[in-house]
């Protein structure tokens, strides 16, 4: 019979060649991008040399650039107004007493389960009925829709573990409300809405379906205009906006986990 060591091992064993096998699956096509990013060729086949040239085009395309400065305006915007509605929202779920707290939930779940293109063409047909023209008004109205529930999910959740006793022992010196949500609850807060303020931010950089039912013509994000140039046969050019947008992401990563540990370390 196999000892228990040996078992323990086996499974140690399994464990770590699964989590490498997702890990390659998962990170192979991002390194294979980065790379062609760099290729001096029309086509990602074959390796023709290292080369910038790619990069210098999207410098130099006035409708990418016009594309990316859509994208962070509305990502920007959804996100401030998303992400303030999020708190709103958190502080007044905490009445537990609040009869239509259960029904309330219940709608904020909807944009979570319901599918994409269903609330694309659901807002599309709004928008159609009341006469509203499409364009950054309706993206933007868009995207606080759909990122507006993941804010107040998250900023929920950090609610769940807050420590009412420092909120009672201020009461008890006196403490006036606006005094221990400035000095208390905002701070113990901020992991949690910093933490919906990035999810916001990256689901409006990346969605393509909502906008593309609610942005018309005539205004473009970046998930629209890469898709229409992969239909269109050009890819190299968008294998350097890809790499770059991740890049963008990484230091989005890195930033905010230096926010976080200086907040947790003043705390």
């Amino acid at each position: 019979m196999l000892s228990m060591s040996r078992i323990t091992r086996f499974y140690k064993g399994m464990n770590l060649t699964l989590f490498t096998f997702v890990i390659v699956f998962l990170y192979i096509p991002i390194a294979i991008l980065v790379i062609f990013s760099f290729n001096d060729a029309k086509i990602i086949t074959t390796w023709k040399g290292f080369t910038l040239k790619y990069y210098q085009q999207l410098l130099q395309n006035d409708n990418i650039i016009e594309a990316f400065k859509n994208t962070m305006l509305i990502a920007g915007l959804s996100t401030l107004i998303s992400t303030l509605i999020g708190v709103l929202t958190a502080l007044g779920l905490e009445n537990k007493h609040f009869k239509g707290r259960n029904h309330l939930l219940a709608l904020i779940y909807v944009p979570l389960v319901i599918p994409d293109i269903l609330m694309g063409v659901s807002l599309a047909l709004l928008f159609n009925f009341t006469r509203v023209n499409t364009g950054m008004f309706t993206v933007l109205i868009a995207h606080i829709t759909f990122c507006v529930s993941y804010t107040i999910i998250v900023i929920q959740a950090r609610l769940e573990g807050f420590d009412y006793s420092l909120v009672e022992a201020a009461m008890d010196l006196g403490a006036k409300p606006a005094t221990i949500f400035f000095k208390i609850k905002l701070p113990l807060m901020l992991p949690g809405i910093i933490a919906a303020a990035l999810l916001a931010f990256t689901l409006s950089i990346d969605d393509f379906i909502i906008t593309f039912f609610t942005s018309g013509r005539g205004f473009n994000t970046l998930p629209i205009y890469v898709e229409g140039t992969i239909r269109r046969g050009t890819i190299t050019t968008i294998n350097s906006l890809s790499t770059l947008m991740i890049a963008f992401t990484l230091f989005l990563v890195v930033i905010s986990r230096r926010i976080h540990k200086t907040i947790i370390s003043s705390l």
